[in-house]
Parts: structure tokens; C-alpha cells; sequence
């Protein structure tokens, strides 16, 4: 499947009367589990939209962070009371064109809240629910969530053509004509605003980043085992991100000696991560499953050479890209032997390859695109006679 394309086809609205009426923004209520720095959907559904359209985020945990004004906040306390009270609130002070949920659970419990209200029913048919991830990914608990949300949400958007593609074909006919593909997107120009105020390190080091949870999924025992068998007192490891095998991987980057070589930073602020983009010559992803990768994205936007597993979601970002290596998961000797392939380039090389990978990023995973396709899909659940004007 070619990532070109950043959405399925859509059917567009009639917008002949847009001109006889008065201009107004889409009205958008996210729902986001944790609202923090690193939080996927308030950096590019979020941020980026304030000032196209009316935003409003309901949490279930209270807040990391407090958004800019133009984003009304109504923070949950980490409980179903609390959350159930915060989306009250969101559903009564404003109205919205869309209710957007970002999560399994959220895909159960919006369901749940307008069930219990009658006066919410009429946004049963506002209700749009993204899938972040491939099927397969999630645990059995939020699989049979992910189900609930295909079979009740009017459209049910997946981030990539390989999320999709993984669900098993009884789900797929449960989301039938209700399914649309909107791939992930990257906030290029922040990367590129953040990176071209770096300068590179003066030294001779050859550095390695990988960013992602330190889950079963992500499989950062790999990562470090490649590193191990690639790397000479030269080379540096840095892996950005938290999750359970924290204390694993530590015990593993001790017991290699690698503790010297390798630093792990736990979860950072989103420019700090592109930073390290800035100072690494290259990016490695061993993940066994995806969504579709912003980081992945946000690396290759950073001028980065990367090394990717050979899984659904990194073949659709890099379709057609021939400088991209893809090597199967969980094969050590693979990613080893690409690392040290890569290392040994010129640097000249390594730049020219970073180059081309940011400009296939640049032409096929902009925000503009990806918000352009949640407008359609948005825009399909109003009334003709009530569409708001195009904010693309």
C-alpha cells in the first residue's frame, strides 16, 4: 500500500452556500486520556488547530499541562465519577460538530455517558472515534473496547492503511462503510524550528536514538542487544521513553557494560526529542507493532537516516523510499549489522540519505494533510445547511 495517500476517499460536502453564510469554525470536543508533553493528540490534533477550529478537550487524569486559552479544558481526576462529571460539563456549556474520542475506553464510556442522558442523544451521530494502533497491538481488555467503538461510533478513522488492514474480518464488516483512513501526520516546521537552531556535537562520536515505550512491543532488548553487537567505544545509544521494562532494560545495559555507552531519559518534553534528533546520525526502530509512527516521521523530518522493523505500519512509511532498510523484528544480527553498515558511510552519505528522507516526510505526512482529512471526515456528520465554511 503506497503512503501517498493520506486519506480514503471521501465523500466531499456541498459547499455551494458557503458563501451566503456566515463563516464559523468546526466545533471539536477531544477526548484524551492523559493530557501531557508527549500526549499524540494534543500536539497534532490540538495545538495546531486552535486557530482553525473550536477546540475543547475532556481528560480522564487530571491534566500535565494547562493549554493555551483558545482550548477550553475539562480535566477527569482519574476516575470514572470524575471523568463522567468532566464530560458533562464539556457537553453542556458548548456545542459541538464532533465528539472525538482517541482511546478504547474512551470509545466505551462516551457511548456510555450519552446512553444515560437524554438530552445528549442528539450528538450520537456526532460521534468520531480514531484507532491509534494496529489491532493486534492492543490487549485483549482494550481489543473488545476497540469493538464496542467499531460497532456504536457513526465514523471510525484508522491513522494508517495497515491499522485497517489489521483488524480480523469479522471486525471489519462490523465498521463497514462507517471506516475511514486518515494517516498519522508529523509537525514538521516544529521540527524543523527546533532542529535548525542545533548545532551538531564538535566531536567523533557516532550516535544512535530510538524513541518509544520501553513495552514488550517496543522490544528496547533488542535495540540494546543490536547496539551491543554493532557498537565500539565510539558509538552511543540513547533510548527516549518509559514504560515497564525500565528496570529490565537497566539491569541489561549493566550487566552488557554498556552504562558508559548507553543513557536512557525516560519520557521528555517533545523539542527535547527532537534535539536529540539533531545531535544522533541515526534513528532505529525495532518495534514489533504500530499505529503508523510519528516518531518515525519526526526523525526522518529531522534529517535522519533510519533503520526500521519490517512491520505494516514502517513499510507504509517508507513505501518506496530504497534508503530506508527494513530488517525483520526481533532479528539482533539484522539491525547489528545495518547500524554498523550505516556507520561505516561516509558522512557526506549519511547526510544525503537524512536529506531524502526528510523530503519524503515533508511530501506525504504533513499536518496540513492529515487535517484536512479529519475535516471530511468531520464535515460528513453535519447538516448540509449547517456546514461552517472550509478552514483549510
Amino acid at each position: 500500500m503506497s503512503a501517498e495517500t493520506t486519506s480514503s476517499p471521501v465523500p466531499q460536502p456541498d459547499t455551494s452556500a458557503t458563501s451566503r453564510r456566515p463563516t464559523r469554525r468546526l466545533r471539536i470536543l477531544h477526548l484524551i486520556l492523559v493530557l501531557g508533553e508527549t500526549n499524540s493528540q494534543y500536539n497534532e490534533h490540538c495545538l495546531p488547530q486552535m486557530e482553525q477550529r473550536d477546540l475543547a478537550i475532556c481528560t480522564y487524569f487530571p491534566p500535565k499541562l494547562a493549554p493555551p486559552p483558545d482550548i477550553a479544558l475539562y480535566p477527569g481526576n482519574g476516575t470514572l465519577r470524575g471523568f463522567f462529571r468532566a464530560l458533562r460539563e464539556a457537553l453542556t456549556e458548548r456545542e459541538y460538530d464532533a465528539v472525538h474520542a482517541h482511546s478504547p475506553h474512551t470509545a466505551v464510556l462516551l457511548p456510555l455517558r450519552l446512553l444515560s442522558r437524554p438530552r445528549f442523544w442528539r450528538l450520537w451521530r456526532s460521534m468520531v472515534l480514531t484507532v491509534h494502533d494496529s489491532f493486534y497491538d492492543y490487549k485483549p481488555r482494550n481489543q473488545a473496547m476497540t469493538l464496542v467503538g467499531l460497532a456504536l461510533f457513526e465514523r471510525v478513522v484508522f491513522c494508517s492503511h495497515a491499522a485497517l488492514e489489521s483488524l480480523p474480518p469479522a471486525a471489519r464488516r462490523l465498521t463497514g462503510a462507517r471506516a475511514r483512513v486518515v494517516q498519522n501526520a508529523a509537525d514538521l516546521e516544529r521540527v524543523a524550528a527546533v532542529v535548525d537552531g542545533v548545532r551538531p556535537w564538535d566531536d567523533e562520536l557516532f550516535r544512535v536514538v530510538s524513541v518509544g515505550r520501553l513495552e514488550q512491543v517496543k522490544d528496547p532488548s533488542t535495540m540494546l542487544a543490536a547496539f551491543a553487537a554493532a557498537a565500539d567505544s565510539g558509538c552511543r545509544l540513547q533510548l527516549i521513553g518509559a514504560g515497564a521494562l525500565e528496570d529490565t532494560l537497566a539491569q541489561e545495559i549493566t550487566s552488557r557494560g554498556l552504562g558508559w555507552q548507553v543513557r536512557t531519559t525516560g519520557l521528555v518534553p517533545r523539542d527535547d526529542v527532537f534535539r536529540a534528533y539533531a545531535h544522533a546520525d541515526l534513528f532505529v526502530s525495532v518495534s514489533h507493532g504500530e499505529g503508523l509512527p510519528v516518531a518515525v516521521m519526526e526523525a526522518m523530518a529531522a534529517g535522519l537516516p533510519v533503520i526500521l522493523s519490517d512491520i505494516p505500519p514502517h513499510r507504509e512509511v517508507a513505501d518506496g523510499l530504497d534508503v530506508v532498510p527494513l530488517v525483520p523484528p526481533g532479528d539482533v544480527a539484522g539491525f547489528a549489522r545495518e547500524i554498523t553498515r550505516i556507520r561505516a558511510l561516509p558522512a557526506e552519505e549519511r547526510l544525503e540519505i537524512g536529506k531524502a528522507c526528510r523530503a519524503w516526510v515533508l511530501e506525504r505526512f504533513t499536518l496540513q494533510g492529515m487535517h484536512e482529512g479529519y475535516d471530511h471526515v468531520y464535515r460528513e456528520l453535519i447538516d448540509p445547511a449547517e456546514l461552517p465554511c472550509s478552514s483549510s
